[in-house]
């Protein structure tokens, strides 16, 4: 009889534990990861990327900037069921340009800078993430935009048609 009270609390205990330990890991960026719209070598585009992992697929699929990983889950056209998509976070990168291998946030929990005048790898305006708000702040402060979550950014934000900028290689983003 006194075995119950223990089952329930176990029980209690594993319904509010956190499911991002299922997660897949992210991986580290490497020089095979090709973009998967434009199937270029995403390395050698400066800004955030972001790499997506599907129900059933053991690689992720990478993206050369976060607004085409933000328009991969927006989508409504999008295959297969999305377990994480991760993204690099800003507040820590070495640079704009090299955004890092190895430090990826889930997009669930970053701040994005939406509307600076930053411009993402394939030259599209980028939606920049950070894993703290106040870092976030900053950028704005500094590149203009305004801080909003996963949830607060509409599905057009990343799915309606843009102007393109190329990059002038003497102005840095």
């Amino acid at each position: 009889m006194k075995k119950w009270p223990l089952l329930i609390l176990a029980l209690l205990a594993a319904c509010g534990k956190d499911t991002n330990s299922t997660l897949p890991a992210p991986q580290t960026l490497n020089d095979e990861a090709a973009g998967y719209y434009c199937q270029m070598i995403i390395l050698e585009h400066p800004g955030p990327k972001g790499q997506l992992f599907l129900d059933g697929m053991p690689a992720p699929l990478w993206f050369s900037q976060v607004r085409d990983g933000l328009a991969y889950l927006k989508s409504p056209e999008q295959e297969g069921e999305v377990l994480v998509l991760y993204v690099n976070d800003m507040g820590v990168a070495p640079s704009y340009d090299e955004p890092g291998p190895d430090n990826w946030i889930n997009a669930k929990d970053a701040f994005y800078v939406v509307g600076s005048d930053a411009v993402g790898g394939m030259g599209a305006p980028e939606l920049v993430p950070f894993a703290s708000r106040e870092q976030a702040q900053e950028f704005a402060g500094k590149r203009g935009g305004a801080i909003l979550t996963l949830d607060e950014i509409p599905a057009e934000t990343v799915l309606s048609p843009v102007e393109i900028t190329p990059r002038n290689p003497e102005v840095r983003p």
